[in-house]
């Protein structure tokens, strides 16, 4: 199994957090900044960036915008995933529409998520 940390990966994960999209920056500033239970914005894990990672309960969260719902985009999805939880991480994927037209929803299914991730014994 790959490295979980990938150097190579570290400036461009610097740029992401400088560039981020108007909902990753919707739920990073009115939501996870300040969560009770630390988060991370654009965290490498092996060969990939995670839009968010809370280490604590072992929670990686995508934020999906409209290319990820093509074949091939679902297909990419599925295999990040899949490499992911090699790791024992859960992965949610929230479509951007979503921040959009439900955040309140979607802040208490991650709070969800956390709680349950926390509960469960290592």
């Amino acid at each position: 199994m790959q490295r979980k940390h990938n150097k190579d990966l570290v400036h461009i994960a610097k740029i992401l957090r400088k560039n981020m999209t108007k909902e990753e920056k919707h739920l990073w500033y009115d939501f996870l900044r300040k969560y009770n239970v630390r988060f991370i914005r654009q965290k490498v894990l092996g060969k990939y960036i995670a839009d968010f990672y809370c280490a604590e309960a072992r929670l990686v969260i995508e934020l999906d915008g409209s290319g990820h719902y093509t074949d091939d985009g679902l297909l990419k999805d599925q295999v990040r995933t899949g490499f992911l939880q090699e790791y024992n991480l859960t992965v949610i994927r929230i479509p951007n529409n979503q921040i959009n037209k439900n955040f309140n929803g979607v802040c208490e299914y991650i709070n969800y998520i956390v709680s349950q991730s926390l509960s469960q014994p290592c």
